[in-house]
């Protein structure tokens, strides 16, 4: 059972799903099917959400696989809730800022990668360790 990756996997996935109806609720404002339209609050948007899921994907896969090689759960729900709450900062940060610089985005990007760090060195440690 991976029931601590799974619970953050879920609320990651929660979180890129509320980004992905920012987005579709640009589309409807501004009348644009496809890509932008050349509309900067739809490209924020866009890109809110494809940032978030750049970092996800290699962050949720290393919590997963250092639950499954016995991650204490202190160590997981630490990397959980620091990436979740990291990539809502970043979220907001970049939306509210338009795509421009805000501390929102500083912090989320500095947490997600030290999350994503401290990951990493699990990974690396199990596979020497075992």
């Amino acid at each position: 059972m991976i029931p601590i990756s799974g619970l953050y996997i879920a609320l990651t996935a929660l979180l890129l799903l509320t980004l992905a109806y920012k987005v579709v609720q640009q589309r409807h404002k501004l009348n644009v099917g496809l890509l932008d339209g050349g509309e900067r609050s739809i490209s924020v948007a866009m890109r809110a959400q494809a940032n978030a899921l750049e970092v996800a994907l290699p962050t949720l896969l290393l919590l997963l696989v250092a639950e499954l090689n016995g991650a204490p759960a202190w160590l997981l729900h630490l990397c959980g809730i620091g990436f979740l709450a990291s990539r809502g900062a970043h979220a907001y940060g970049f939306t509210l800022s338009g795509g421009r610089t805000h501390p929102g985005r500083y912090y989320g990007t500095l947490v997600s990668w030290i999350t994503l760090l401290i990951l990493i060195g699990y990974a690396l440690y199990a596979f020497v360790a075992a």
